[in-house]
């Protein structure tokens, strides 16, 4: 494990679009990390479900709830056996937060009694850094990568999916969380953005929340 890190499990999350895949593979490189990205390129149910949100919620968040329990179990187990650091680009969490915007209430109650069932057998992540973005900064991005079936995807939405991990986040502080407002972040092209969020990361506390606005000028 890398012994700069006084964590063995990291965790990127944030909407739709806000670049944590691009940031899990960089960190993971920077890090020396073993990698656990979200699959969701195969889920047949994803563009239906743009197409038709009421039909396909409840399909699409199963499937999706199998795919990550299935991708961190073995990811988990693989890491902790070679005592190498994880990182992931997502939480499990994730899939009771999108369930919560996208299904009714006796579906979700239905998702819920299965999400229990399996999510205490998961280790959690020891750190979490959330990519907050507004939700112009995530149509603008979601549009710049061009998938078909998310071009559809309105404002609304985000915003009910930003809602739901902001409280998730600030109501289970059993985690180190950074959540930082990255709208003017551009980690990819700009090597002190990247160097400001890597540095972030090395010299975090382990508990607690914070939030943080970076100034870069």
């Amino acid at each position: 494990m890398n012994t700069s890190l006084p964590y063995s499990y990291i965790a990127i999350e944030g909407n739709i679009g806000a670049g944590k895949t691009s940031l899990a593979k960089i960190m993971s490189t920077k890090f020396n990390a073993d990698l656990a990205l979200e699959e969701f390129a195969d889920n047949t149910f994803l563009p239906q479900f743009y197409e038709n949100p009421e039909r396909f919620a409840f399909p699409l968040e199963m499937s999706f709830l199998a795919e990550r329990y299935q991708q961190l179990k073995s990811q988990q187990e693989l890491s902790t056996a070679q005592n190498n650091l994880l990182i992931s680009d997502y939480i499990f969490e994730k899939s009771m937060l999108f369930a919560q915007v996208n299904l009714s209430n006796h579906e979700l109650d239905l998702f819920r009694r299965f999400f229990m069932m399996i999510n205490q057998s998961l280790k959690k992540p020891e750190l979490i850094l959330y990519l907050h973005k507004s939700t112009p900064a995530l149509l603008n991005n979601i549009a710049k990568r061009g998938r078909d079936y998310e071009k559809s995807i309105p404002g609304e939405y985000l915003d009910k999916v930003t809602g739901q991990y902001l409280h998730h986040l600030k109501h289970n502080p059993s985690n180190t969380v950074i959540i930082v407002d990255s709208d003017e972040l551009d980690f990819v092209e700009d090597p002190a953005h990247l160097r400001y969020l890597l540095e972030l990361v090395q010299n975090s506390h382990p508990k607690g929340i914070q939030r943080i606005k970076p100034d870069l000028r």
